[in-house]
C-alpha cells in the first residue's frame, strides 16, 4: 500500500469524528471562552475546521515561512460557516493526497520564521505531526469546551461519558 493511501484512510476516518464535534458547537456561544488566554469557541472551532489546509500546503510546497504568512483569526458568524470551511479543506486535503507519490512524501519540508529555521522534516512526517496531530490536539480542546458548556460530547474512539447507557 502506498503511503498516501494510508494517509487518505486516516484523514477520512478522523474527519468523521471531527465533523461530529463541530456539529455540536452551540451557535449562541461562538464568542465564549473558558479563560482570558483561551481562544473563543468559534475561533477554535474554525481553527479545527481549517487545519486540513496544511495537508495541501505541505504536499504542494517545500517550505513555509510564518514571517510572511497571513492568517484570518476572525470568529465565524455561524456553525454552518465552520462546517463549510471544514468540508472545503477536507476536499482540498484529499485531492492533494490522491496525487502525491511516496517519493514526493519523502522530500523535506522546511518551516521557518524569517531567517530562523524552526524545523525541517520529511513531508510524510510533517503531515502526521504538523497537520494531523495538530488537528487532534485542538479537537481535544473543543471537547473540553463542550464539556464546560454542558454540551453532549461525542465519542471519538468509542463512546463518550455522554453516550454510555
Amino acid at each position: 500500500m502506498s503511503f498516501n493511501t494510508a494517509l487518505i484512510g486516516e484523514l477520512k476516518h478522523e474527519a468523521a469524528s471531527t465533523r461530529k464535534i463541530l456539529e455540536r458547537i452551540p451557535a449562541d456561544k461562538l464568542s465564549w471562552r473558558p479563560h482570558d488566554k483561551s481562544m473563543q469557541l468559534g475561533r477554535l472551532a474554525k481553527h479545527v475546521a481549517e487545519l486540513n489546509l496544511w495537508v495541501a500546503r505541505i504536499i504542494n510546497s517545500d517550505e513555509f515561512d510564518f514571517a510572511t504568512a497571513n492568517f484570518n483569526n476572525d470568529v465565524p458568524e455561524n456553525v454552518e460557516q465552520i462546517l463549510s470551511i471544514f468540508d472545503e479543506k477536507i476536499a482540498e486535503a484529499t485531492g492533494a493526497l490522491e496525487t502525491v507519490t511516496d517519493d514526493a512524501l519523502n522530500t523535506k519540508w522546511l518551516v521557518k520564521r524569517g531567517g530562523h529555521v524552526m524545523f525541517e522534516l520529511p513531508k510524510k512526517v510533517a503531515l502526521r505531526s504538523f497537520a494531523y496531530n495538530h488537528i487532534y490536539h485542538h479537537r481535544g480542546q473543543l471537547s473540553v469546551y463542550l464539556r464546560l458548556l454542558d454540551v453532549s460530547v461525542p465519542g471519538m474512539y468509542g463512546p463518550s461519558a455522554d453516550e454510555r447507557n
